[in-house]
């Protein structure tokens, strides 16, 4: 019998992003897609919500019949002293200038 965690993890070609609160609970998330800003990368992020029959709620090809709307999460990927990236909390400007991008993004492919 597979855990969460493992299911979670079988996401192959996709990257998990594991987000820890002050709390220690772990949140997955996987990446949804790479917004430029200028000279940095910031990551759209949508939460990973394994159910037990193994649904991966909030994922676009889900076709489990749910449709509730899932918060993303926007984090700047920045790279450590050790050369991996990680994923930091970005200011409100860049948030702002993220969330302005991915808007034109999407208005860009709807009207392809």
């Amino acid at each position: 019998m597979s855990n969460e965690k493992d299911d979670i993890m079988e996401f192959e070609d996709e990257p998990v992003v594991v987000m820890t609160d002050e709390e220690g609970n772990e949140y997955y998330y996987r990446e949804d897609m790479i917004v430029p800003v200028g000279e940095k990368r910031f990551a759209i992020l949508v939460p990973i919500d394994v159910d037990e029959e193994g649904c991966e709620c909030g994922d676009d090809r889900c076709d489990c019949g749910c449709e509730d709307e899932t918060d993303v999460f926007i984090a700047r990927i920045d790279v450590d002293e050790n050369g991996e990236e990680i994923y930091v909390d970005p200011t409100d400007e860049e948030f702002e200038a993220v969330r302005k991008a991915y808007e034109e993004m999407v208005f860009e492919d709807e009207e392809e």
